[in-house]
């Protein structure tokens, strides 16, 4: 009852009766165009780190500042802007999470398309979106006073600040600036070192205890934006993994005469470097903690799930009262919502160009797409009102749909080779569509403060994930071409762009249907993860920071350490990943620059020059052997300090950023 009536007594920034300019062209074109870059980018943390972050809030930022450039716009234009852009990125991370583990399947290279990649994307975005539709009054109306949807709260404060005079564009396109410059100078001209590293030696008392760090502007804004809570928990992961597992191993299995499996090939622990044991025992371990936590969450939420459900059937009710809503309660109808649905699942169904050999295979697969992606978009939707966006468990609704999927096909004797690309397709789907689900919450909150209207919102999304899949799946493909000059057919699942989330989900499914998971190592993860829950501890962040190299983890710690000592200075306690600062809009710039600078990167890897021997390499090659103050490995221990030093600098100029006022910024 008191979430009804703060419902009913909640007025909007624009008042229903108000009408303005809104779904005009010049904001869905930039809006597009603002999808296109934030999901590049995406693509590009998501393979090379395995996370992703919130993309509403800069792109409100950047909208507010180019229609000031070139002419006065509305706040509902500018939210329109935000709304189509946000999809783009919502999506890139779905696809970047689970396509790329065709290139890891049995025949799964086949389907690795252009096409394939369009299509799945396309479809689980609009699915995505339709889901949400007869969710929007019973989690976001109804629930206003209860769901708090951080990042759509924030945005909208964002863009009534823009409306009332407030410019804080410059942070962000500071942090732009300084990523890509800095990012230029480490990775195509080989200035300094990326990646400091310390290992201890195998004859010694902590064998194989290592220590790196990828000192990359994106990962330093990635723990910034997530703070020091989350931050903290996820290199505790890679600690565990690192200095624990991996020196431990090595110690037991140092007098082994024989190959311990899984293993590395036929590699002896005693002769296994620290990222070999790693691929083959640690790996698995982790992969264990991931699957535990995700479905533990999953757990946590099945009381909220089953309330959303029933708001959700009794909405449906209440619109046969046949009475005409006002603007701001306008949406897509409910029999649109149904019909296009159905559609898009028969479309999967019968193109031939995607997973599946039989047409009943694929008509399954539809049909649990269709299960699996209502009962994981509200769930999707209900954690981000909660926790946000960039801390959605998605990876964790994926793994439990792939479990599903595979027992599935277990129990129908599919357990061949053929299935496992149909596994994944139906996944992928399912992840694309509750990652879409939880940016077109926190987009419809953004929408509902300020006065928007639901039906362009609703729109503007389907707009801004079909814009944005005709990019991503280029993307995904010119960076996994991007290492073809030395050799490497796929730079996807290479140390370059090791796609974590994408390598998970192919073990996963392999493991499953040809009944060879090494059962063992993955129970000790997924204990480790109960462990973890006992003491306290969300177990999430900590299982992903065990799967993920310490060198990813390690640099988003110190991230997240600068957001504790500008908080500590200021007296911000909160520690809110939707906090609007100068040290957040700062954080998303170097985030969005050190992206697109490594899409850059990846493309210029992709062009072929010939070097002095006439020997075919690629254009970053060839630029640093030109250069040629590259190759520090040779300079040992001073090379690592070298690169410690500019990341310190980097350091710096974010805290200074962030100990400024946001008027600085005008």
């Amino acid at each position: 009852m008191a979430d009804e009536n703060a419902a009913s007594t909640f007025k909007p920034y624009i008042s229903a009766s108000t009408v303005m300019d809104e779904f005009t062209a010049r904001s869905i074109i930039l809006g597009a165009i603002f999808g296109v870059i934030f999901g590049a980018s995406t693509v590009y943390l998501a393979l090379k780190a395995g996370l992703t972050v919130s993309a509403s809030i800069p792109i409100a930022v950047l909208a507010i500042a180019v229609f000031k450039r070139i002419g006065q716009s509305t706040i509902l234009e500018n939210n329109i802007v935000q709304t189509i852009g946000s999809a783009g990125e919502s999506v890139a991370s779905g696809v970047a999470f689970t396509i790329p583990a065709l290139i890891f399947l049995a025949n799964g290279e086949r389907f690795f398309t252009y096409f394939n990649i369009f299509m799945l994307a396309l479809v689980g975005g609009t699915l995505g979106v339709l889901m949400m539709v007869p969710l929007r009054r019973s989690l976001i109306v109804k629930e206003h006073g209860t769901l708090p949807y951080p990042e759509g709260t924030a945005c909208a404060d964002v863009l009534v600040a823009g409306e009332k005079g407030g410019s804080m564009a410059g942070k962000v396109f500071a942090g732009l600036g300084i990523a890509f410059a800095y990012k230029s100078l480490m990775s195509i001209f080989g200035l300094w070192k990326e990646t400091p590293t310390y290992r201890a030696g195998h004859g010694s008392s902590f064998p194989n205890a290592s220590v790196s760090a990828e000192i990359t502007p994106e990962y330093l804004g990635v723990g910034y934006i997530i703070g020091p809570r989350i931050a903290g928990v996820l290199v505790a992961g890679g600690v565990l993994s690192y200095l624990v597992l991996i020196p431990l191993i090595t110690f037991i299995g140092d007098a082994l005469p024989a190959v311990l499996k899984p293993g590395v090939g036929d590699t002896l622990i005693r002769d296994m470097s620290p990222s070999q044991i790693r691929l083959g025992y640690v790996r698995y371990i982790g992969a264990g903690a991931v699957a535990a936590a995700g479905l533990i969450t999953l757990l946590r939420t099945l009381p909220t799930i089953v309330a959303a459900f029933r708001e959700s059937f009794k909405s449906l009710r209440d619109l046969k009262s046949g009475v005409a809503p006002s603007r701001t309660e306008r949406e897509i109808p409910i029999t649109w919502v149904i019909i296009g649905s159905l559609a898009l699942v028969f479309i999967v169904a019968l193109l031939p160009q995607l997973p599946g050999d039989t047409v009943i295979g694929k008509l399954l697969m539809g049909v649990m797409v269709v299960v699996f992606g209502f009962f994981f978009v509200t769930v999707s939707s209900r954690i981000t009102g909660l926790i946000g966006n960039s801390s959605n468990p998605i990876s964790g609704m994926t793994i439990a749909t792939l479990m599903a999927t595979c027992l599935i096909f277990v129990s129908l004797g599919w357990n061949g080779d053929a299935y496992q690309s149909l596994a994944l397709a139906v996944g992928g789907l399912v992840c694309i569509a509750a990652a879409i689900a939880g940016a077109t919450s926190q987009d419809l909150k953004t929408g509902y403060i300020v006065g928007a209207t639901p039906y362009y919102q609703q729109l503007g999304l389907i707009i801004g994930v079909a814009v944005s899949t005709l990019v991503i799946g280029w993307t995904l493909q010119a960076l996994d071409h991007s290492m073809q000059f030395q050799g490497i057919a796929h730079a996807i699942g290479s140390e370059r762009l090791p796609a974590p989330q994408a390598t998970l989900m192919s073990t996963i499914i392999k493991g499953l249907l040809a009944r060879d998971l090494p059962w063992g190592l993955v129970f000790v993860g997924m204990f480790i993860s109960v462990v973890v829950e006992l003491c306290g501890v969300r177990s999430l962040s900590f299982a992903v920071g065990a799967y993920l190299p310490i060198s990813t983890t390690a640099p988003i710690f110190i991230g997240g350490l600068m957001r504790a000592w500008t908080d500590k200075m200021s007296g911000n306690t909160s520690h809110d990943e939707s906090e609007v600062s100068s040290g957040m809009l700062y954080s998303t710039g170097l985030v969005a620059g050190g992206s697109l600078t490594g899409v850059l990167i990846a493309l210029l890897n992709g062009v072929e020059k010939s070097g002095a021997d006439g020997k075919k390499v690629s254009l970053i090659q060839y630029v640093l052997d030109t250069v040629g103050i590259h190759g520090w490995e040779s300079k040992g221990h001073i090379a690592d300090l070298i690169g410690v030093l500019f990341f310190a600098g980097l350091c710096f100029l974010l805290l200074r950023a962030a100990r400024q006022p946001m008027e600085a910024s005008q």
